[in-house]
């Protein structure tokens, strides 16, 4: 037999050590978990559940309105305080201790917690867009706050939420609030002042992130129940570590196959900017596309761009000016080895200037480093916009160049379109049961290839973030895509665009959503309009009056000879404009062809002179519809459209 273990000295010494690094490993700070913080706007007249850290085990006191509730965190130190509801009002303090250690919040608000979900053009900040300047510096409205949730994905569902403070809406200070949700909250209210109601506090939770598809916005058992979706997710690391490590691993191989022979680790090298290097051993890349959609997918970093032009002597005379179009994400422009500008702004059209004697007769070089720091990478948007401006012409810039990847920036973490689950995992399953008001939404531009697939997955999305939130009415509010794309290349039988606003349109189906419309909101050149504001308030127009906030909605079209006659819900119908335009027709299983249209007596006659019977008609149905111009009395536009039943474009395309 064994002899007794004996509790000498050094033995307790060591228990005792044990003991204490356990007690140390275990304490924690008493602490609230985002998003509660000072500024916050809780939702009024639901119950509030404060959730936050402090010791394993220990008792924690919170004081709200007069009354107190008392809990325990955890073994991990988790706790979670459920305070009673209140209405709308504020400021309000708040105190939470645990043992010796205590927090008071002192400016806490109750009113209508709104998600401001989707990607870019929700995630587009205030100060980027137009009349930004004079808002900003107006704006008085500490009772609207906003909080900008980091953009953070992970490979496995997460129980807390990124850090980030709430900002009041005071002067100066809402440069960085989402532009639609501001303008959303600022609507509201302004409501409510002038009809002598009680303003009501919003806070906006952001958690929108530019370029997302609406596969990341799932949750893993959503993306489970799905075919495309399920082998993708079984197949994710088990940690974001090991998720970056592979990526990185496939990023390098990738480079090292576009490029073979050229060493993308080598050092940065700033001779290529200057005319006498020799590009002749590089691989080549389109201007303007991004090079992710060339051999380059998922590389972010740097990467040297040269082109050689040929000038005339009268081209190469005086100063002239280098337009690059939009570059993602920065540019250091050089012509003939002097740097002539660069910056750091996606979506800001580059046009730099070139000093008179740096152009010579015959052959010039063009050197562009450029830097991506996420998502799409170099040159994009119209290629009439890459060209040298001379005083003797434009010389056309568009097209190949010779290009070197000189690093690939290694990733830390998956990023939102890694795959499906990984922007919901991080950013919304850390808010499961959050009583809000609603959510706002602006996402689909990323889904437009499989746009047939989003008339399942909108609606699929809206029933389970509902579910989520533990609201199944929850109101759900989206914004129509706005019009892009060259006007040139409209076709009315061919319109993916087109097909994803059919597809919004269609899951007004479920009960509580509205849907603005913004097709006369946009901008051929820029997926990201600048004209918030109107979104904003036709967002807040579906709280205010809902009965008039969808503009013209068609009803029947009935054949009348060689024309068509179209009902629609109001009659108060109006044409912006000398003619009335966007509607196209068919007949049997011939093709939609443009059509003349003219208003009449609260209707819209549409017809088109080589076709007898028309039994077809389309609205709005191309990528770029701002010439679709039938709205109603109170200024919105009619919604895109179709009657017929032919198979989409998109038809059967799926998540890859």
């Amino acid at each position: 037999m064994s002899s007794p273990l004996r509790h000498t000295p050094a033995l307790l010494s060591a228990i005792s050590l044990g003991l204490l690094l356990a007690q140390a490993a275990a304490a924690k700070d008493l602490a609230l978990l985002p998003p509660y913080g000072e500024h916050m706007v809780l939702q009024r007249d639901r119950p509030a559940v404060l959730q936050g850290e402090a010791d394993a085990a220990q008792t924690v006191t919170v004081q709200w309105g007069g009354k107190r509730v008392t809990v325990k965190a955890d073994a991990s130190g988790r706790w979670s305080a459920t305070l009673p509801a209140r209405g709308a009002g504020g400021p309000h303090a708040l105190e939470v201790q645990a043992g010796k250690s205590k927090l008071k919040l002192s400016d806490v608000w109750v009113g209508d917690v709104w998600l401001c979900a989707g990607q870019s053009n929700m995630e587009w900040p205030l100060k980027f867009t137009d009349g930004a300047d004079e808002e900003i510096r107006s704006a008085d409205a500490p009772s609207i706050r906003h909080m900008r949730v980091p953009l953070t994905a992970n490979v496995a569902p997460q129980s807390i939420l990124p850090a980030a403070p709430w900002v009041v809406g005071r002067a100066g200070q809402t440069g960085n609030f989402s532009a639609i949700g501001w303008y959303f909250a600022r609507t509201l209210q302004a409501h409510q002042a002038s009809h002598k109601q009680p303003v009501v506090p919003i806070g906006l939770l952001d958690v929108s992130w530019g370029g997302s598809h609406i596969e990341t916005w799932f949750s893993r058992a959503t993306a489970l129940a799905r075919e495309d979706l399920a082998g993708v997710v079984r197949a994710l690391p088990a940690s974001n570590a090991n998720y970056a490590s592979d990526k990185n691993a496939v990023v390098e191989k990738r480079v090292s196959a576009w490029q073979p022979n050229l060493d993308f680790k080598a050092s940065d090298d700033p001779k290529m900017a200057e005319p006498g290097y020799d590009h002749s051993r590089w691989p080549t890349l389109k201007a303007p596309e991004v090079w992710e959609s060339q051999g380059l997918a998922d590389l972010d970093g740097i990467v040297w761009y040269r082109r050689e032009i040929t000038l005339t002597a009268a081209q190469a005379q005086g100063a002239a000016t280098l337009s690059l179009g939009n570059i993602d994400d920065c540019d250091d422009s050089y012509v003939n080895g002097q740097r002539v500008g660069g910056f750091c702004q996606h979506d800001r059209a580059r046009r730099h200037p070139v000093p008179a004697g740096l152009l010579k007769e015959g052959r010039n070089v063009i050197a562009v480093r450029v830097t991506d720091y996420g998502g799409g990478g170099g040159f994009y948007g119209d290629p009439a916009l890459m060209r040298l401006e001379t005083t003797a012409g434009h010389v056309a810039l568009s097209g190949t160049w010779a290009a070197r990847v000189v690093q690939a920036k290694l990733a830390t973490q998956p990023s939102a379109n890694d795959a499906p689950t990984l922007a919901f995992n991080a950013m919304v399953e850390p808010l499961r049961g959050l009583p809000v008001a609603g959510v706002i939404w602006y996402q689909g531009e990323s889904n437009v290839g499989r746009a047939e697939r989003y008339r399942e997955d909108f609606p699929t999305l809206i029933r389970e973030w509902r579910a989520h939130f533990a609201q199944p009415e929850m109101p759900f509010l989206w914004v129509q895509l706005a019009a892009f794309l060259p006007m040139a290349d409209n076709n009315v039988n061919d319109a993916p665009w087109a097909e994803l606003r059919d597809a919004q349109t269609a899951t007004l189906s479920l009960p509580n959503t509205g849907m603005a419309i913004a097709t006369d909101l946009g901008n051929a050149n820029d997926i990201h309009p600048r004209n918030k504001r109107a979104v904003g308030e036709r967002l807040a127009r579906w709280l205010i009056d809902p009965a008039n906030a969808t503009g013209p909605r068609f009803v029947k079209a009935t054949p009348k000879g060689k024309e068509l006659v179209l009902d629609f819900d109001r009659r108060d119908l109006q044409v912006h404009g000398a003619s009335l335009n966007g509607f196209a027709l068919a007949q049997g299983d011939g093709p939609f062809k443009p059509a003349q249209a003219r208003l009449e007596n609260g209707r819209v006659i549409v017809w088109h002179p080589d076709l007898t019977a028309p039994d077809a008609v389309r609205f709005g149905w191309v990528n770029n519809p701002s010439e679709s111009n039938l709205y109603d009395g109170s200024g919105l536009p009619a919604r895109p459209f179709r009657t017929d039943a032919r198979p989409l474009v998109t038809k059967g395309n799926r998540y890859q």
